[in-house]
């Protein structure tokens, strides 16, 4: 069978518990019979990073940077629990979504995959809603302290790096034609808050006339206001959000429109680099009792559109239409055995009255796909 060849490697960023198995099997079964995959390897699994002191996080960051174009497996961000169940490690090593991300400078665009024979929970919604999170700073890069009597906590933000969001969430809006909230609390946080705010509108003042000849708008509201407006709404928008606001928020919406294992995420840098990754954690009661011999029905789709983000975007980059094709081949592909009736455990009860899924495991789910993308 013909193999589609790739110049550049894209960078290969592997991880933790059942997002690690579910990783190898799409490469094997949906990947490596269509391409020639080159890719840079990097294994941030939990006990590799402790053997380096974390440093192959940094290193993967890097490699990024160097390529341009990475694709990143869910991930542990260990606490107190996860250092029990891991006694070998020597630290709580922070999140190394939070060291990627501060690397990139960048800003984390999540968007819900939509099916039809799912209908969002959220009655008025008609069309997807995408997070724009701003991906430096807030609490992932705070400092802690405990006294006596109280907890204290220091945050920071760097004034060039919400300018880059800002600019990137401008440009989002108009490549993609849609309109741009923004959120925050500068009636409470007046000095941190209230520099998004500014620095927000600065920037649109160089983007206001491409907004209206486009027919679309920004506006600035509190985030307890967005959250009311973002229920009652219809979709179709960009709701831009500080790092923890969007961390939560982003999750939130993909519960709302059905599962977290059905969102897209990618991190795109000031300097033209795109990091994707699936929204969701490593799936960790799947994984022991996967490791118990049973066979789980974990949901793939999350990650198989990580690796055709970046696949799609390394054919764009060196010019290869074949890649970037078969990527779409392959997201149209999964999303037809979705709407043919099988599907994971996870998204079936959310389905139509009247539809009648067909459950099955993730491994007779991707191998599923696999046959289907053989004729598609």
């Amino acid at each position: 069978m013909h193999r589609i060849a790739m110049s550049v490697p894209i960078v290969e960023i592997n991880g933790d518990e059942m997002t690690r198995i579910l990783w190898q099997l799409i490469k094997d079964e949906l990947l490596l019979p269509f391409v020639d995959l080159k890719s840079e390897y990097y294994d941030l699994g939990l006990e590799h990073r402790n053997e380096t002191k974390d440093q192959v996080t940094v290193d993967a960051a890097n490699a990024i940077k160097k390529h341009g174009v990475g694709v990143k497996c869910a991930t542990i961000t260990p606490n107190k629990q996860r250092m029990d169940e891991y006694p070998q490690l020597t630290e709580m090593w922070k999140s190394p979504n939070a060291t990627i991300r501060s690397i990139l400078d960048g800003t984390v665009f999540r968007a819900p995959i939509v099916i039809n024979c799912i209908k969002p929970t959220v009655r008025t919604w008609e069309k997807p809603i995408t997070i724009a999170r701003h991906a430096y700073g807030d609490v992932y890069m705070a400092t802690e302290h405990k006294t006596d009597d109280a907890v204290w906590l220091t945050q920071h933000n760097n004034l060039a790096s919400i300018r880059s969001f800002a600019k990137a969430c401008f440009e989002y809006a108009i490549e993609s034609k849609q309109d741009l909230w923004f959120s925050a609390k500068d009636t409470i946080s007046k000095i941190y808050d209230g520099e998004f705010k500014a620095i927000f509108e600065e920037e649109y003042e160089t983007y206001k006339d491409r907004f209206k000849e486009l027919g679309i708008e920004y506006f600035y509201t509190l985030i307890d206001d967005a959250v009311a407006r973002v229920v009652r709404s219809k979709g179709g928008f960009i709701w831009a959000c500080k790092n923890y606001d969007g961390d939560v928020m982003s999750d939130m919406v993909s519960s709302a429109f059905g599962s977290l294992a059905m969102m897209t995420s990618v991190l795109v840098s000031p300097d033209g680099n795109f990091a994707y990754e699936a929204a969701h954690g490593t799936v960790t009661r799947h994984y022991y009792r996967y490791l118990e011999g049973q066979k789980t029905s974990t949901n793939p789709i999350a990650t198989i559109f990580a690796w055709t983000g970046a696949l799609r975007k390394r054919g764009e980059l060196d010019g290869i239409s074949e890649l970037a094709e078969f990527a779409t081949k392959l997201e149209n592909t999964s999303l037809k055995v979705l709407q043919e009736g099988t599907m994971t455990a996870d998204l079936a009860p959310l389905t139509d009255s009247g539809f009648n899924p067909r459950v099955v495991d993730s491994w007779e789910f991707i191998e599923a796909i696999g046959k289907n993308l053989q004729h598609f």
